[in-house]
């Protein structure tokens, strides 16, 4: 009776969360492919936990500069990603930007601690909380140090926030990552993604999964995406040319921007494999239109929950993976979340004013859906959530 009513409880948790989200990209009828999991989000890989802090202020010093930031922060293994790593693995498929502990990752194949997401002026002082959160939260390692080489990727939000502030601090860190939880994930412009800008439209943090079956074994690929990136001309959803049919009067030349692309799995896969996960993440980032100019930073990272005994730190340890004639229906569905996932953090996102009077208006709804009737694109269906 006591697991009835947890359950009970849970559904209606879920549900009163629905009724207060967001619209998403399958809401308004933007047909997408493949089967999502039950949150459509990276945290349908079990264990996967998300933590954000949103700052939206003005400046104590000036009113005319505005606070429009945050930080993400992606915990593999939740709680025991303190003390547990991850296979894992990075690409970056054009370098301006910044993804710290990159070089260590590529070394060894492992992902040792939390993912954060802020932005770019920002990435020093979330690094070192991390650390700091460690150190407090967590036991040494058997060398007797607490050392670490904190994840820490970004993407510039000087348009909207007074990055020059340096308004994220190390107790905004510290709370997202001990605030951290699985279940739907918040979108838009909240964390990490509360003043970034795609397509030069409002956008930020978007979330989007698959299940997958591989010799009859069921696995979940989840995208977390912070998206920063593009030029209005290029813009498609679903195949329409959106960019094309809501144009800007001044529109800059060239893609430029950043995003930073997370994809998760419960698949078990080796290093060597999620780099060539990660690698398909640029695919999907490219049916929307990005051709990853010369001024993007389009970094990607995938991890892998599977093989925990194996990274417990034995002398000699066992691993399991898939064959690689076996990979191509996860590579689709990395292509296919990191797609939705986009398209949700535009759909997510909310017109905002930000720093000096720098605005950026939001996808509207009511424009896409008429695209995509005009395209005979749209597909209605019930919310992923």
């Amino acid at each position: 009776m006591r697991a009835f009513l947890a359950i009970l409880a849970a559904a209606v948790a879920l549900l009163a969360g629905q009724a207060d989200a967001q619209p998403r990209a399958r809401d308004l009828g933007v047909p997408f492919e493949g089967t999502p999991g039950p949150l459509n989000a990276i945290t349908d890989v079990a264990g996967v936990t998300v933590g954000q802090v949103t700052l939206i202020e003005d400046a104590p010093a000036d009113p005319q500069r505005k606070v429009r930031t945050g930080i993400t922060a992606i915990l593999p293994r939740g709680r025991d990603t303190l003390n547990l790593p991850v296979f894992g693995a990075y690409f970056a498929l054009n370098g301006n930007g910044e993804m710290t502990g990159a070089h260590w990752i590529e070394e060894s194949g492992q992902v040792e601690g939390p993912i954060a997401l802020t932005n770019t002026h920002s990435v020093g002082i979330v690094r070192d909380a991390i650390i700091a959160w460690r150190v407090r939260a967590g036991p040494p390692d058997p060398s007797g140090y607490w050392w670490s080489l904190p994840v820490v990727a970004e993407t510039w939000d000087g348009d909207l926030n007074d990055i020059n502030g340096f308004h994220v601090r190390p107790e905004h860190v510290w709370r997202a990552l001990d605030e951290a939880k699985g279940g739907p994930v918040a979108e838009g412009n909240v964390g990490g993604g509360t003043g970034m800008i795609c397509h030069e439209f409002k956008c930020g943090i978007g979330t989007a999964s698959r299940v997958v079956q591989v010799n009859e074994r069921p696995f979940v690929v989840g995208a977390l995406v912070q998206a920063n990136y593009g030029v209005r001309s290029t813009l498609r959803i679903a195949g329409v040319p959106v960019g094309a049919h809501l144009p800007v009067a001044h529109s800059p030349a060239d893609d430029s921007g950043s995003i930073i692309i997370v994809i998760a799995t419960d698949a078990p896969l080796l290093p060597t494999q999620l780099k060539r996960v990660a690698r398909r993440a640029g695919m999907g980032l490219a049916r929307l239109g990005s051709y990853a100019g010369n001024g993007s930073g389009d970094i990607f990272i995938a991890f892998s929950t599977a093989n925990r005994d194996a990274l417990t730190g034995a002398a000699v340890a066992r691993a399991e993976f898939l064959n690689n004639e076996t990979l191509n229906s996860l590579f689709e569905a990395t292509v296919q979340a990191t797609e939705e996932a986009i398209v949700n953090a535009m759909v997510a996102a909310r017109d905002m004013t930000g720093t000096e009077g720098h605005s950026a208006k939001a996808l509207p709804h009511r424009d896409l859906v008429r695209l995509l009737r005009r395209y005979r694109r749209y597909e209605p269906r019930a919310s992923a959530r």
